[in-house]
């Protein structure tokens, strides 16, 4: 009897012991479940964003169609889609009577045609940068449908790439315009109906066009409509028409800034301290600004222009007028006439500080220091600016004005490294045509003991001596000049004390010998001025004398 209680005492903590394992198994069981389903319904998060554009999946008609007769054409794509700037973007060549009005429907195009279509005639429907996906609007670039009413697709095509005139860099997304000369006259006016886009290379492509004479264009566009606006956007073009009766491929379009044609205003104002600005759309030759009215103001008005004679700052010795008169001329004739008045409450309070460049109150012995004026000065007192060097006054420093800048001085001296400097202008050192003067201001530094300057000597050889070409170093990206010398003559040219890095040298061909690149002008047909570069970058090292030998090509 004790061995059957014992048999049926360990039976029973078996099946104890397994439905406690059961019960624990069917525990972690229902818990993966339950983080399984959790982590389903889970949106993932992170991941690289979307950048490939929608693709077509189905055209209907299908492109290239002959013998066109459809009243609708429904273009199906692989994601929803959406449309941006239609009215804009969208264009179709030849001209038709009635817009086309494309309609978004889901993953769908959908365009319903007039039925004033010409017989025998190719129609491209060119959708620019409309085209992109719903989510990221990754745009379609220069996707277009073609379709012939009659037996023939026209099937010749341009070629071609876009530079910019003065970094001879590819140009991407340019708006590559042809215009028969029949039509040229809306170039300004009207936007082109055959255009396309430009790719990261620069490189473009004109597709499915009919025999004819063209005028070809590139744009670089500020507003999306296809018309050469201002001269603020770049333009390209070639002098002569392309005449297609055969593929043209090789074409190149170099980009530059053009100038306007007739002179406009583009700003004015008066500033709180009594400076009165003008901006023009383009340089000025000779230019001249007259008061007339309060007449008295002309006699000992100062005015300092810009470099490229685009705008101009002008100061007045009364700030009390109540309105302003003024004429701008240009070589002497009349330009334009502007009134200017003040308001009610404006009150101008002329200023007259010296700013200096001593960033991180370091100096060194290439960039000294230099002292602008916040307008004209017309005397200095020398014997108010104080140069100490550790506390002992040093009057051997040279103080000249900059003749690349009206209001500004270079102030130079033998830097010394671990010293200490002081320079103090005090009260009246600098006296303005005004008579205003200039307060007390003084400020500690050091020399930067951290120099990295070398020098090129650049060999030029020039192919003649009746034209000149300007020497520009630059750096390696070519956005900024170093320095500029014209040349008319083979010669060596000495750099010295250039920051330590990478340069690189270009040579414009200045045609008019006014010792600047000069940029294109359509309206005249006349390209940029030709730009050529040394095909190389070179490293200028510190403490380190070299010398390069250039041959200007012809």
């Amino acid at each position: 009897m004790y061995e059957s209680f014992q048999r049926k005492n360990r039976s029973n903590r078996l099946k104890i012991a397994l439905n406690s394992k059961w019960v624990i198994f069917t525990f972690f069981l229902g818990l993966i479940l339950l983080t399984w389903q959790c982590a389903s319904i889970q949106q993932p998060t992170g991941g690289p964003k979307d950048s490939i554009p929608p693709t077509i999946i189905n055209e209907t008609p299908a492109n290239l169609t002959r013998n066109f007769s459809a009243n609708e054409i429904i273009i199906e794509f692989d994601e929803y889609i959406r449309l941006t700037n239609p009215l804009k973007e969208i264009s179709v060549s030849p001209d038709i009577d009635q817009p086309i009005s494309p309609r978004v429907r889901r993953r769908n195009i959908e365009i319903t045609l007039p039925d004033s279509l010409a017989e025998n005639t190719t129609y491209t429907i060119n959708f620019g940068k409309a085209i992109g996906d719903f989510n990221e609007n990754n745009p379609l670039l220069n996707y277009s449908y073609v379709f012939s009413t009659g037996d023939v697709i026209d099937s010749l095509a341009v070629s071609g790439r876009v530079a910019n005139a003065l970094t001879k860099l590819p140009e991407k997304e340019i708006t590559v315009m042809l215009i028969p000369i029949s039509q040229d006259s809306i170039f300004g006016k009207r936007k082109a109906n055959i255009f396309t886009l430009t790719d990261t290379a620069g490189n473009f492509q004109l597709k499915n066009l009919r025999e004819d004479a063209y005028r070809i264009y590139a744009l670089k566009e500020e507003n999306n409509d296809r018309v050469y606006n201002d001269p603020s956007e770049l333009i390209g073009f070639l002098n002569d028409s392309i005449v297609l009766n055969k593929d043209t491929t090789g074409i190149l379009l170099q980009i530059s800034q053009g100038i306007a044609r007739d002179f406009r205003l583009l700003d004015r104002k008066i500033e709180q301290n009594g400076r009165i600005l003008f901006a023009f759309n383009k340089p000025l030759a000779n230019p001249d600004i007259i008061i007339t009215h309060p007449s008295p103001l002309n006699t000992d008005k100062q005015i300092e222009y810009s470099p490229k004679r685009d705008s101009a700052i002008v100061w007045l010795s009364d700030l009390t007028f109540d309105s302003l008169k003024v004429r701008f001329l240009d070589n002497g004739n009349l330009l334009d006439s502007v009134t200017m008045r003040r308001g009610r409450n404006e009150k101008y309070d002329r200023d007259f500080i010296i700013t200096d460049n001593l960033t991180g109150n370091k100096v060194n012995r290439i960039r000294h220091i230099e002292l602008t004026a916040s307008s004209p000065v017309q005397a200095i007192d020398r014997s108010k600016i104080i140069l100490l060097e550790d506390s002992v006054p040093r009057t051997n420093f040279q103080l000249a004005k900059d003749t690349t800048a009206q209001r500004r001085y270079i102030l130079r001296y033998n830097w010394r490294p671990k010293r200490n400097y002081s320079l103090t202008l005090e009260e009246s050192a600098f006296t303005g045509f005004f008579g205003d003067k200039n307060k007390s201001v003084s400020k500690s530094f050091t020399m930067d003991e951290t120099e990295n300057f070398g020098d090129i000597i650049l060999k030029i050889n020039i192919p003649d001596t009746v034209h000149q070409y300007l020497v520009q170093i630059t750096n390696e990206k070519m956005d900024f000049v170093y320095r500029s010398v014209p040349v008319k003559t083979s010669t060596s040219i000495p750099f010295r004390q250039m920051p330590g890095g990478k340069y690189t040298v270009r040579i414009i061909y200045d045609e008019n010998n006014n010792a600047e690149w000069d940029p294109g002008n359509v309206y005249d047909r006349r390209q940029p001025e030709r730009v050529w570069y040394i095909g190389k970058t070179f490293i200028i090292r510190a403490n380190w004398e070299q010398e390069e030998i250039i041959n200007v090509p012809e």
